[in-house]
């Protein structure tokens, strides 16, 4: 993992370069310069960035509170640059924002979609699963048919839990 490396919530200030990282990901599907300013004003308790040295982020992961299920963390986006990946971020920002999450708002699952090429989002998420000893079950949430570029591979739910901080 990166040697000087901060994690924290993330600042309105951040949110074009959360927007560039999920740009430049090549994976996710990129949303709109605003929500991401948006984002870190709105959900910055319930979303981390890792910062550099130079305090520019590095990576992030986006999340909120599952209204219907307030002891659910639903994970919207994760990225890291790709100057940074391999070194095991993804997995500790995870981590962090769980147990950040879990200790404040007592949230006891997490659930996240992922496509079917996303293979290391799978692992990830599989990773993360066995790492807090949690059960992960799958099943489609959105069939790629209700998607209206017709194009759109479907969205996978991953749900694990129960978690601990």
């Amino acid at each position: 993992m990166t040697t000087a490396l901060s994690i924290n919530s993330p600042r309105v200030e951040d949110g074009a370069a959360i927007w560039r990282i999920a740009r430049d990901s090549e994976v996710l599907d990129l949303n709109s310069s605003y929500s991401y300013l948006l984002w870190c004003r709105d959900f910055a308790a319930t979303s981390v960035v890792a910062r550099g040295t130079d305090g520019e982020p590095i990576a992030f992961v986006t999340g909120y509170i599952r209204p219907e299920r307030p002891e659910t963390l639903v994970v919207w986006q994760v990225a890291v640059d790709a100057a940074h990946r391999g070194r095991g971020l993804a997995g500790a920002l995870l981590d962090a924002l769980t147990h950040r999450v879990a200790a404040r708002r007592g949230v006891r699952s997490v659930e996240t979609t992922v496509t079917p090429d996303n293979s290391a989002s799978d692992r990830l998420f599989a990773s993360y699963a066995a790492r807090r000893g949690a059960s992960l079950e799958r099943e489609v949430l959105f069939d790629g048919g209700l998607f209206p570029d017709g194009a759109h591979q479907p969205e996978v739910l991953y749900r694990i839990g129960p978690i601990s901080g």
